[in-house]
């Protein structure tokens, strides 16, 4: 029977990358460091910390650069993102089916929230901070029995729960990328996935 299905957030229900771009570029300016944010909005997933090492943050930095960014993006972020196209219609066939909706995201919940929110999605249980297996141990406290995303850390996280794993190509992964990692189907967007959850829960 199905209980709860889990999305991931960034490219998957929602895009933020205008905002991420212009977030991390003034993150940058505002330290003096050489921030990529058009990189950086092209290849979300990670947590923010993975990130800034990749571009060579200082460590000592770090802490007070995640503060930063995270001070920063309820203004900058959050008026640029929208939802991905399905994303209404994905969150709402799960209700359809007399289940629960869950995001698990690796970025800070409270600005995730803020995007729920704004976007108005009919999202039951939001967990923020947990990323590739990590995010196993949310998926498994609510029971849910589908996770979808659009990063090899999704699929991963979705295996290491014992739940099925949908990909969707809305995000950095190609449908390779997504299937080696243990994929069980993979969708061009969320618009497929209604479909597919009717079909899967009869």
């Amino acid at each position: 029977m199905l209980t709860c299905v889990g999305f991931d957030l960034d490219m998957t229900l929602i895009d933020p990358r205008p905002g991420m771009a212009a977030a991390m570029n003034r993150l940058g300016d505002d330290n003096d460091l050489p921030l990529d944010g058009e990189y950086f909005a092209a290849h979300l997933g990670p947590p923010l910390d993975h990130s800034l090492r990749g571009f060579g943050a200082p460590e000592e930095k770090i802490p007070d650069l995640i503060t930063q960014f995270r001070a920063n993006y309820p203004e900058i972020v959050v008026p640029q993102t929208v939802a991905l196209p399905g994303a209404q219609e994905a969150l709402d066939v799960v209700h359809e089916l007399g289940a629960t909706t869950l995001v698990v995201t690796g970025k800070y919940g409270p600005n995730a929230d803020l995007h729920v929110k704004a976007l108005d999605l009919p999202v039951d249980t939001l967990v923020g901070d947990l990323w590739s297996t990590g995010k196993a141990a949310a998926l498994t406290e609510h029971g849910a029995s589908v996770y979808v995303g659009d990063h090899v850390g999704d699929m991963r996280g979705a295996q290491a729960a014992g739940a099925v794993a949908v990909g969707v190509v809305s995000g950095p992964c190609s449908r390779d990328e997504l299937v080696e990692a243990g994929a069980e189907v993979v969708l061009d967007s969320l618009t497929e996935f209604p479909a597919w959850l009717r079909a899967w829960a009869a």
